[in-house]
């Protein structure tokens, strides 16, 4: 069943990491439970309290792995507090609002996958899809969690599995016109022609640029998996909610050279509070 890793920290909100856009496989079980899926392993989520939250049924083996997917090791806090410092009154509300955000540390292929598949959909209808391709083409498999019942549930296909699976099968699973894009960048990783685990050392522009290489993949999904999959936090994904933040409060220009290496987070505050805040 595994041991509980506890999260305690100011800066811990499963609610907005589950409603921030940056992970499809995050669902709400009670008011303050959520499963999810990551790496082949389920686990579900608990929030204990505004400081801590509870990771419960995690292997040991595995207990590094989430504690770098939550991204312990970043100071959240003196972010927020700079922000709710500062003269720009906009941001002080959206670092206060969304204060217990993280930016996940999310597998590769799957945040590509995830964010081609986002392209022109809304949050629900990318979750569906998601769960489609891992019934269809991801392994079975059941995990206990302490107090609870036996889970079945199913993992992120490899990208083999995607790859031989073709177009045509894909677009069964209600993708449309991105099944031409999932199949090609899953036959990229599957042959070798785009390695993931050597895009990690590359700088933020080097990552978002390689990724542009494969048909279907702008700017924006490739900045949603420089920032969520590489932690590449000057990483920028601008949307329609982010553009109306620059248009509506910032009259067209926001200066995101300000922030440096947290402007992707910066961004995510902004996101998070334009969808839930105002």
């Amino acid at each position: 069943m595994g041991d509980d890793l506890l999260i305690q920290t100011n800066n811990i909100s499963l609610k907005q990491i589950a409603e921030s856009g940056q992970c499809f496989r995050m669902n709400q079980i009670s008011e303050k439970r959520y499963g999810l899926v990551a790496f082949g392993e389920y686990v579900e989520l608990l929030q204990l309290d505004d400081c801590r939250a509870e990771v419960l049924g995690v292997p040991q083996e595995m207990l590094p792995v989430w504690e770098d997917y939550f991204d312990l090791g970043y100071d959240y806090g003196s972010v927020v507090k700079m922000l709710c410092k500062g003269e720009d009154v906009f941001l002080r509300k959206a670092a206060a609002f969304g204060s217990g955000l993280r930016i996940l540390r999310q597998e590769p292929f799957e945040t590509l996958i995830s964010f081609i598949i986002s392209q022109n959909k809304n949050i629900p209808a990318i979750k569906k899809i998601i769960e489609k391709i891992c019934l269809t083409y991801g392994e079975k498999k059941r995990r206990r969690i302490k107090g609870g019942s036996d889970i079945a549930y199913y993992a992120f296909p490899a990208p083999e599995k995607l790859a031989e699976a073709g177009k045509d099968a894909l677009r069964t699973l209600g993708l449309g016109y991105r099944d031409e894009y999932v199949h090609g960048a899953a036959l990229a990783v599957a042959e070798g022609r785009l390695d993931l685990c050597k895009l990690k050392d590359k700088s933020c522009e080097e990552v978002i640029l390689e990724l542009m290489e494969l048909r279907g993949v702008g700017r924006k999904v490739a900045s949603c998996v420089a920032l969520f999959a590489f932690h590449k936090l000057e990483s920028i994904p601008v949307d329609v909610w982010i553009n109306r933040v620059i248009e509506e409060i910032y009259g067209g220009s926001f200066r995101w050279e300000t922030y440096k290496n947290q402007a992707g987070l910066i961004q995510q505050y902004m996101f998070y509070y334009i969808r839930n805040g105002r």
